[in-house]
C-alpha cells in the first residue's frame, strides 16, 4: 500500500508525506526521527491520506499536495 498522508504537527503545521507503511511511518515520526520538518514539531497527528496503487502515482499526489495552499489542503481533508 502506497500512501500519501498529511499530518498536524503540535505547532498546528502540515506536513505532508508518502510512505508504503504508514503506520510504521506516523510512529517513526512522533520519535523524532521522522522528516526533519516533523522532528521538533512532535508529537504529530494523521488527519489525511489516500492509498496508490504504485509508489509513483503517490509521489506525484504528494507533489501536487504540497503545492496547495493551507486552505486548499483544509478543504481537500473535509471532503473525507
Amino acid at each position: 500500500m502506497n500512501c500519501v498522508y498529511i499530518v498536524r504537527c503540535s505547532d498546528h503545521t502540515y506536513y505532508t508525506g508518502w510512505t508504503n507503511a504508514l503506520e510504521k511511518r506516523l510512529k517513526v515520526h512522533n520519535m523524532g526521527k521522522g522528516a526533519k520538518y516533523t522532528r521538533g514539531r512532535i508529537p504529530i497527528e494523521l488527519i489525511y491520506h489516500e492509498q496508490f496503487e504504485t509508489k509513483n502515482e503517490a509521489m506525484k499526489r504528494e507533489a501536487e499536495i504540497k503545492k496547495m495552499t493551507r486552505v486548499q489542503k483544509e478543504k481537500l481533508m473535509k471532503l473525507v
